[in-house]
Formats: structure tokens, C-alpha cells, sequence
């Protein structure tokens, strides 16, 4: 029996290939296309969060933040906005960069929250270079952000930086 690997699919191992098919509106059959793949599985992803279920388990938050943002070739920075539940209210992407940056502007994502009425969020942002560790600038940026969120009653509870195959949790570091 093959054991069923839950890595994010990355250039290191996408010589596990499935085959998989889209069918065209004239109802034929060809391969999909990698872009295909992994918009799908973005997609795909929105399964693993439900409007009634918290998010207070760190490895679904993990799992959550690789399926929708390991494999891009830029950087992204997404936000998942919780009530006081920590019931999902809203994923949006609110920042994308470059092979190595995206700008994040703390008054941004505040006025997000309030908008949403949110009452806590989990951050997350991709490395495309495939390594986890988050830099020092991912660090300071995570403080300033949760002290500007800390000012309108709205907790930051983790910063996922995730890579092709792993992701790092700076709330599970003691850093948020």
C-alpha cells in the first residue's frame, strides 16, 4: 500500500505525479495544466476551515496557510479574520511582492479587522526560495503589526511563514 503524502506540493517533489485531467466546456479531456493544479488546490483549501469550527488548533491553521499559499512564485501575504469564536469570517490576500518581498502596511489590515468586525486574525505569508525560517524584518513586522491591532481590541494570535514543504509558526516560537 502507497503512503499518502500531506506535503505541500513544491518543486522538490513533484516527481510524485499523479495524473490528473480538466475537461473543456466542449466536454473533452486533456492534462492539467500545474497552474491548474494549484489554483485547484487553493480552492481545495477553503475545506479545511469551516464557519463553525474554530481555528484554535495550531496544525490546521499550519495546513490551512500551506494549502493556499506554498507553491506560488511570488510573495503573499494572507489574512484569516476570526470572530470572538475564532469561527472563520473572512481569507483575503492583502499583499503581494516579489520573489522576496511584499509590502505589509499594519493601518491596512486595522481597518480590514474593523471592517469585518473581527475580533482576532492569523497571518501567513509564503517564501518562494523554499526556506521557512521568517528573517528578522518578518519578525519586527509581526510586533508592529499585533501592537497596532492590540490599540482596536483585535488579536493577532500567529504568523505562519510557509515554504514549499514546511511552514513556521512564530506564535509556537514564543515571537507574536
Amino acid at each position: 500500500m502507497k503512503e499518502i503524502s500531506t506535503a505541500a506540493l513544491g518543486y522538490d517533489n513533484m516527481n510524485d505525479v499523479h495524473t490528473l485531467y480538466v475537461r473543456s466546456p466542449s466536454g473533452r479531456y486533456r492534462l492539467a495544466s500545474d497552474d491548474q493544479v494549484l489554483a485547484a488546490g487553493r480552492v481545495a483549501a477553503e475545506s479545511l476551515i469551516s464557519v463553525s469550527n474554530p481555528m484554535a488548533q495550531p496544525a490546521r491553521v499550519v495546513q490551512f496557510f500551506q494549502a493556499k499559499l506554498a507553491g506560488l512564485g511570488h510573495e503573499c501575504a494572507a489574512f484569516l479574520y476570526l470572530d470572538a469564536q475564532l469561527k472563520p469570517i473572512r481569507y483575503i490576500e492583502q499583499a503581494f511582492g516579489t520573489l522576496c518581498h511584499a509590502s505589509i502596511y499594519p493601518r491596512e489590515i486595522v481597518k480590514t479587522a474593523l471592517r469585518v468586525n473581527a475580533a482576532a486574525l492569523l497571518m501567513a505569508h509564503n517564501h518562494p526560495s523554499g526556506l521557512a525560517e521568517p528573517s528578522a524584518a518578518d519578525v519586527s513586522m509581526t510586533r508592529q503589526l499585533k501592537q497596532a491591532l492590540a490599540l482596536v481590541d483585535v488579536r493577532l494570535l500567529d504568523h505562519v511563514v510557509v515554504a514549499a514543504t514546511q511552514a513556521v509558526s512564530l506564535a509556537e516560537r514564543g515571537q507574536v
